[in-house]
This record gives structure tokens, C-alpha cells and sequence, in this order.
């Protein structure tokens, strides 16, 4: 896997990374990215959302620095890594600050693009790095303190041109209540534009009681409902049935030709059902309450 794809671009490019933390004192999804408008002027910026909170934070080019062999982004004064993350942020608006480390990662068995991930000029592309690790450490935000010892986390990124202009992309971490083992699902279904055409296609994972199943277009996966509240994709045998129940939508600012000039709505900890089965017998039936869900329905 290439970690970063930017320092070769010259215009009409962003690259960023979802990383999503949860325990008993909440969720906190930070977005580090880096951008380049049409003009070819570089920038980058931090995002920082909570169950009930969200800041955008730019940053200058020259701020910015990443690894392409290893997952590695550096971004004034904080670190974001394979082995966890410090963080030492303050402005008029926020104050973040702590350390947290991160224990294995639980990659998806491929690439959750699959073959699309050699077609060029895709618009968008996606990537998981990581469906479920542990946490431990503590956080300060706006003085308040957050204990992560025990949490969950997860880590994707997108990169490309442009975010999709119709969408729907939705998250989950849970322990198994049997197994004791972490669990995760990711769906994201989107309008693509592809070869001077559109299609709906979508991507995503499950991983439960130690074993993923890959939902994908390119595994002929049919998408029989597409709302901004509501997914049911079908594969095979196998069925995933999403409900938004309640859900807190905060701002963030999201790309357009590499330009974050795009305001778009996502909830990091919202109660979502996921309802998931195998030749109609149930697999699982969860009610999360830390679930993500961003919808774009135009």
C-alpha cells in the first residue's frame, strides 16, 4: 500500500485521513489533510469532531509532511502514526493535547477498492488501514479530559480530485459480547463518474467474530436502497440492512477539485441499526450508538 500519493501533484488534489477514537467518554474523529487547489496552491489542515463539536483548523503547505511507504503524517506539532498519535494543538477556538497509542492493526484481507484500484482518473479513491485497534492513553480538549484506555479506533483515508456529489458513508466499532473480539462494519455507496458516465457503486467490509466479508460493486454487490437515512445492499447470500435512527450532524469542510471549499454534514457518534445476514438467517442485529454516518443526497 502507498500511504501518500501527493508530493508528484500539481493541482486539483487532496488526500486525508479518517482516524476514529471511542470509549465510555466519547468519540473524537481527527482528519488530517493535505490539498492542492486548481491555481496549485498547497495547503493542508486538521479536523476535529466530537459527539457534539466540530472544528476546522487550516494549516499552511509548508506544516505538512508524510511517508509514502509507511503510515506516517506529521502536521505542525502533532504526529499521527501506525504506533498512535500526540497531539498539540491550540488556537483561539480549541485546545487538543495527549498522546494516545494505538495496538495492532486489523487491515482488510485487500485492497477495499479491489480491482478499481489500478483504473486512472477515478475521481475519488478509498482505503482502510485499519478496521479495529485498541487504544490506551488520555486526551485534553478544552480542558476537559478524555480517557481512551481500553477504546476502539479505526483509520480509512480517500484521495483523489473531488469527494462524490451523491453519497452515503456510514461506520461502526463494537467488542462481540461472546468473543470479546473487536467488530466493524464500513459501507459507503456513492454516484461515480466514470468514462463520461455515471453508476451507483459502493464498497465495504465486515468484520465479525475474526472473519471480514467484502460487500463491493466489483464483487456484485446490488444496491437495492439508497436514501440518506437508509442502505440495503445484497451479495450473494449475504445482505447488510442500515438504519440511520438518530443522528447530530456537525460541519466539515470537504474537497472540491482539491479546493476544501465544500461544506458537507457527518454525525461521528449517532445511533445507527445494522442488521447483517447470511442466506436469511440473522448474523448479527446491533443498535450502535458511536456509529459514523455522513450523508450527500443531492
Amino acid at each position: 500500500m502507498k500511504y501518500f500519493h501527493g508530493y508528484q501533484k500539481k493541482h486539483s488534489f487532496f488526500e486525508g485521513w479518517y482516524l476514529k477514537h471511542q470509549s465510555p467518554d466519547g468519540v473524537l474523529a481527527l482528519i488530517p489533510a493535505y490539498h492542492i487547489d486548481r491555481q496549485g496552491k498547497p495547503s493542508a489542515s486538521l479536523q476535529i469532531i466530537t459527539n457534539t463539536e466540530s472544528w476546522v483548523i487550516p494549516c499552511s503547505a509548508d506544516q505538512f509532511r508524510a511517508a509514502s511507504s509507511l503510515f506516517y503524517v506529521n502536521l505542525g506539532t502533532s504526529t499521527f502514526a501506525e504506533q498512535g498519535i500526540h497531539l498539540d494543538i491550540a488556537t483561539k477556538e480549541v485546545t487538543l493535547t495527549g498522546h494516545l497509542s494505538y495496538g495492532p492493526f486489523t487491515p482488510p484481507s485487500y485492497d477495499i477498492m479491489g480491482p478499481f484500484c489500478a483504473v486512472p482518473f477515478m475521481q475519488c479513491r478509498h482505503g482502510v488501514l485499519s478496521l479495529s485497534h485498541r487504544l490506551s492513553g488520555q486526551l485534553v480538549l478544552n480542558r476537559k479530559k478524555l480517557n481512551f484506555d481500553g477504546g476502539l479506533g479505526y483509520i480509512e483515508k480517500d484521495w483523489g480530485r473531488s469527494f462524490p456529489s451523491r453519497y452515503v458513508w456510514t461506520q461502526c466499532t463494537w467488542t462481540d459480547k461472546k468473543t470479546k473480539a473487536p467488530c466493524c462494519v464500513m459501507l459507503s455507496v456513492a454516484d461515480i463518474p466514470f468514462a463520461g458516465t455515471h453508476f451507483n457503486g459502493s464498497v465495504g467490509s465486515v468484520l465479525f467474530r475474526g472473519k471480514e466479508y467484502r460487500l463491493a460493486t466489483y464483487k456484485g454487490l446490488k444496491i437495492l436502497e439508497f436514501t440518506d437515512r437508509e442502505l440495503l445492499v445484497s451479495q450473494g447470500g449475504l445482505m447488510l440492512h442500515v438504519n440511520l435512527i438518530k443522528d447530530q450532524p456537525l460541519s466539515l469542510a470537504a474537497p472540491s477539485f482539491g479546493s476544501m471549499s465544500r461544506t458537507i454534514k457527518e454525525s461521528a457518534a449517532c445511533q445507527v441499526r445494522y442488521q447483517f445476514f447470511y442466506q436469511e438467517k440473522k448474523i448479527f442485529d446491533i443498535l450502535c450508538h458511536h456509529a459514523g454516518f455522513e450523508s450527500q443526497i443531492m
